[in-house]
């Protein structure tokens, strides 16, 4: 499979104009990427502008910080796909998670799969804010509350993904879900480590560089 099929073509700033959107969208149809991933305010445009190609919408609910009401996730969610969304990144309620009121992060994943019914689920940990005992705690949750992504990171946090965490996630939810990794994956160099470790989506705004193989020299946020 093409690298560029692994990569969701992202731009969740909160700056991001509808002139924005359509060059990211042109931009999706001509390297051939899997998805387009924006805000779900973004998705009628998005999935106006893919009309007749193969690139899906993804939009992200609950974004980026996962503190919302699982009702209000859900609502979104269900907007989101009456919109033409065909995936759906929630992130994960955080708070509860550290507070160890797993009863909660698991109805909170619940309620959305259930509102998006066979629509895929990727649930957004943020493993920047999560040791390596909630990291693996919040993939048990997810393949309870049949997720079928667990992914790595909003890319507005303190860092990105890392390997050490794919790695450990892969380890935890064996085939049970997939995983996409996202947050400061630049070049082709490293989305293809990033694969081997067991990522089978790559979320990134540098996924023209990576497919043409181009030398990134910038430290900008991956959003």
């Amino acid at each position: 499979m093409s690298i560029s099929q692994y990569i969701d073509h992202t731009l969740l700033k909160s700056s991001a104009t509808k002139s924005d959107i359509k060059l990211l969208c042109d931009e999706a149809k001509k390297y051939r990427f899997y998805s387009v991933c924006v805000n779900s305010f973004y998705v009628t445009l998005a999935k106006h502008l893919l009309l007749r190609s193969n690139v899906k919408v993804c939009a992200t609910i609950g974004f980026p910080l996962g503190a919302m009401s699982s009702e209000s996730k859900a609502f979104e969610a269900t907007k989101a796909i009456e919109d033409g969304a065909d995936e759906i990144d929630m992130v994960i309620n955080i708070g509860m998670l550290r507070s160890k009121n797993y009863v909660s992060v698991y109805k909170d994943i619940c309620d959305v799969k259930l509102a998006i019914g066979k629509t895929p689920l990727k649930v957004i940990l943020e493993i920047s804010e999560l040791s390596k005992n909630e990291i693996i705690k919040a993939c048990q949750i997810c393949l309870d509350a049949k997720a079928d992504f667990i992914k790595t990171s909003t890319g507005f946090s303190k860092s990105g993904a890392t390997l050490t965490a794919v790695k450990m996630i892969k380890k935890t939810v064996k085939n049970k879900a997939k995983i996409k990794a996202s947050g400061g994956i630049k070049d082709y160099e490293t989305a293809l480590k990033y694969i081997d470790a067991g990522a089978d989506r790559i979320g990134t705004s540098s996924g023209i560089d990576i497919v043409t193989d181009k030398k990134v020299k910038t430290t900008k946020t991956d959003y």
